[in-house]
């Protein structure tokens, strides 16, 4: 499948690895459907400096976890650009919820927007490449939906989940539709991150640096233009963590 020309659906695509992908492929020639849910001025920004590279954009405002809006995002989507080749599920959550405080709320939170947004997007978007027979849907997971690390068990379960949910699709969709997870460890740190904490987990990543919004992005574009034989896969991008 090639970029250029193609029509991508980006959720949580307004800022930080989101719009970094987003950016890459309007570079490529991708035209962009830039999903938010909050974040209105940095999608509007995101889809301006898209147009600099003369494509289409538009952005677009839902809460993935409610069916009736992601039917209206993809609705609005189809009437702007008439399909849908790529499908990137970018969209999360990410909070502390040690154990003994984890509430109700933040589990049906997490797993909704990380994992059962992830799913109504795939459904609705395998339906549209499903008719013309080709298309495209990345997960974006966690390493920590392979390995879990401590007081972010919702966030590790709906990661875990979203692998799971993978290689379900990956089955479901083929033999025409390709569905691929990218795992990312320490790629961008969480701004309340203090300076000591961000050098103890670079200390513990066996390539010794943090990733860069960079790293997903080449691993987007190996995924979507570097083989059409790979479907069900998770290719964990984090310098080695998983193995330390």
């Amino acid at each position: 499948m090639q970029i250029k020309g193609s029509v991508a659906l980006i959720t949580g695509s307004a800022g930080r690895i989101g719009r970094s992908v987003a950016l890459s492929l309007a570079e490529k020639g991708a035209h962009l459907v830039i999903h938010y849910r909050s974040s209105v001025k940095e999608a509007e920004e995101t889809v301006r400096r898209c147009h600099r590279f003369g494509v289409r954009a538009i952005s677009l405002r839902a809460d993935l976890t409610k069916v009736n809006e992601v039917d209206l995002l993809f609705q609005r989507a189809l009437h702007t650009f008439g399909t849908i080749d790529l499908l990137i599920n970018n969209a999360a959550v990410f909070f502390k919820t040690p154990l003994s405080t984890c509430t109700e709320a933040d589990w049906d939170n997490t797993l909704d927007t990380n994992l059962k947004g992830s799913f109504l997007c795939a459904q609705r978007a395998g339906k549209i490449m499903a008719k013309k027979g080709f298309g495209k849907i990345i997960n974006i997971a966690d390493w920590s939906g392979i390995r879990p690390y401590v007081d972010y068990l919702p966030y590790c379960v709906s990661k875990a989940g979203v692998i799971a949910l993978t290689k379900a699709l990956a089955l479901e969709l083929a033999p025409k539709i390709q569905v691929t997870c990218i795992a990312p460890g320490p790629i961008l740190l969480p701004k309340n991150f203090s300076k000591e904490e961000a050098r103890k987990i670079k200390g513990k990543v066996p390539l010794k640096r943090i990733g860069t919004p960079e790293d997903i992005v080449r691993t987007v574009h190996f995924l979507v233009e570097g083989s059409d034989f790979i479907t069900g896969s998770t290719l964990v991008v984090d310098g080695g963590e998983l193995i330390a």
